[in-house]
């Protein structure tokens, strides 16, 4: 089966990479004679399990890189990720899930998209998202800072690949952004999250079923991690540093 996927490449270049670039988006910046986002769509559109493509952006400047691909549509951009999403989702019309990939990745392969896809074989998960163990991103990229979550059953940083279910996606991003606007409230975050969680969390005894049970009730909704051997999916391009290692390894 393939799967229709959205890449999200709207983010305007005001960061640190601004140094390095004076493109007016993050996506459009060159990695040698091709912009950070084609890497992306390249593997997009030699995986087996992708369909169609929708590059939700800057919509003028992605007609000139794509507007001649039959498989690629374009949207433009929302003020916020989820209303980009919701963007290509509504020029996809989709009837299943569909795979939600940022534009920052360009170390994204092919096999590691058929390989994220392959495991993500229950219908009735709405959230899918991939983990990747330390020791295999610290082998492979000795060199990228990565946040990382101690569990049970290992220690893990996240990706930027997903299968989603898109009608779920208002529901999800109402209570999304409520947990959000809580982060500034400590105590109220923790009765949202819960004290014995967090408290399980701090004192690395959490496992990895009980966190999927949270985000799951936290989002009303059913997630799964999929714990994946491929870091370049979660070598998200957002700061110099990252685009020089991004640079010497694609060159």
């Amino acid at each position: 089966m393939k799967y229709d996927a959205v890449v999200l490449a709207g983010s305007p270049n005001r960061g640190r990479l601004r140094e390095c670039s004076s493109v007016e988006n993050e996506a459009l910046i060159p990695i040698g004679n091709r912009v950070m986002l084609d890497y992306v769509v390249a593997a997009l559109l030699k995986a087996k399990s992708v369909g169609r493509l929708v590059i939700v952006g800057p919509k003028i400047e992605l007609q000139k890189l794509y507007g001649g691909n039959s498989r690629i549509m374009l949207a433009e951009s929302g003020s916020t990720v989820i209303d980009s999403l919701k963007a290509g989702i509504q020029v996809l019309k989709p009837q299943s899930h569909i795979l939600v990939t940022t534009g920052d990745i360009p170390l994204l392969s092919q096999e590691a998209v058929d390989n994220f896809i392959a495991k993500c074989t229950d219908r009735e998960v709405d959230v899918y998202y991939p983990i990747v163990p330390r020791e295999i991103n610290e082998r492979q990229y000795p060199q990228v800072k990565r946040t990382y979550v101690n569990l049970k059953e290992g220690t893990f940083t996240g990706g930027n690949i997903f299968l989603v279910n898109p009608f779920k996606v208002d529901s999800c991003a109402e209570k999304g952004n409520q947990l959000v606007n809580l982060r500034k409230s400590p105590l109220a975050l923790s009765r949202q999250i819960g004290l014995l969680f967090i408290l399980k969390f701090l004192l690395k005894r959490l496992s990895l079923s009980e966190v999927e049970l949270q985000f799951s009730k936290l989002l009303s909704i059913k997630g799964k991690a999929i714990v994946l051997d491929y870091p370049e999916i979660g070598i998200d391009v957002d700061k110099p540093s990252d685009l020089e290692l991004v640079r010497k390894i694609l060159a």
